[in-house]
Order: C-alpha cells, then structure tokens, then sequence
C-alpha cells in the first residue's frame, strides 16, 4: 500500500518560513514525478511546484516563485518544499502527490496523494 505522509506544518507570522516534508512508503519514489498541492478555504486546490523524478524539472504556481523551493531526496524516499516569506494567501493545506508522468502533474492529474498537513499564515 503505497502511502505519502506530510509534515513540516504548523502556525506562523507573515515573513517566516517553514519547511514541509513529505515521506512515501510501499513504493518506489524514484519512479514518479512529485509535487506539492494546496487548498486554501473555499477555494479550489491548486497546484504549488512541481518536480520531475531526477529533479532537473521544476515547475512553481506565479504566486510562489522566488519564496518557496521544491526539492527531492530518492533515496530517502522523501520531498521537500522550502517555503520563505511566508503571507497570509499561503494559508492552506498542503499535499504532496505522485504521478507516473511528469507533464500532467500541474493540472492535477497525479496517482496518489498525502492527507495533507495544515499551513496557517498570521499577521
């Protein structure tokens, strides 16, 4: 059973910074490409960044550009999303999926997904 288990999560002010994992187990992580998703109140889940599986792609919603950073670690079976600069838009629930293929993963289309780890942004 394949499973993705966010962490990093929690409540900070406007600026800080927080770092999100995510760990997947009953799988091989090396295989699919990964990205991070989020789900603000009300709103639609949109798509955070993107990484392709040898980590040389790297795609990034506008609004995050320049303040958060996706990375990958295969062989801990673990990604990561680096977020800096924190605002009050940020506040969402984070999650992590996998997909088989790259090129669908930023609209969504991806093959398992986290539960999802909470981000709260105060001013």
């Amino acid at each position: 059973q394949v499973q993705l288990v966010e962490s990093g999560g929690g409540s900070v002010q406007t600026g800080g910074s927080l770092r999100l994992s995510c760990v997947v187990s009953g799988s091989t992580f090396g295989a699919y490409a990964a990205g991070w998703f989020r789900r603000a109140p009300g709103k639609e889940r949109e798509f955070v960044a993107t990484i392709n599986i040898s980590g040389t792609g790297i795609q990034y919603t506008d609004s995050v550009k320049g303040r958060f950073t996706i990375s990958r670690d295969n062989s801990k079976n673990t990604m990561y999303l680096q977020m800096n600069s924190l605002k009050l838009e940020d506040t969402a629930v984070y999650s992590c999926a996998m997909a088989p293929i790259y090129s669908g993963l930023t609209s969504g289309r991806a093959l398992y997904w986290g539960q999802g780890t909470q981000v709260t942004v105060s001013s």
